[in-house]
């Protein structure tokens, strides 16, 4: 079964820019990534830019709006995910427990809908 790990944390945790606490951190998200890719059939997994710049597109009434950044108000944002085809639920929360993240963030895990082919 699909599933979609998506990443979330606060910006200001996790160990501070260019030290060498963010140094092994890195050391960890790509063992990590590297576990996922040959033991959990990771699809895709992708970092994303900071929501500083974010863009969000509304549609309203046939007009279309943006607005700069996330529309959540919320400490936490989206920062990555993961792609993973794992056998069960509880499989991916054994992966999901496992990030780097995980101690300090929070790892969404939401099922990917399977849309049948049309004919």
């Amino acid at each position: 079964m699909r599933y979609a790990f998506l990443l979330y944390s606060d910006p200001t945790a996790g160990p501070d820019e260019d030290s060498s606490e963010q140094a092994d951190e890195m050391k960890q998200w790509y063992a990590y990534s590297e576990a996922l890719a040959t033991s959990a059939g990771m699809a895709a997994g992708e970092a994303l830019q900071p929501e500083t710049v974010a863009t969000t597109v509304r549609v309203r009434d046939g007009r279309t709006t943006t607005t700069d950044g996330p529309f959540a108000e919320t400490k936490e944002v989206l920062g990555g995910f993961y792609i993973v085809d794992v056998p069960d639920l509880d499989s991916a929360i054994e992966w999901a427990a496992r990030c780097p993240l995980a101690p300090y963030g929070s790892v969404e895990v939401r099922p990917i809908m399977e849309i049948p082919q049309q004919a």
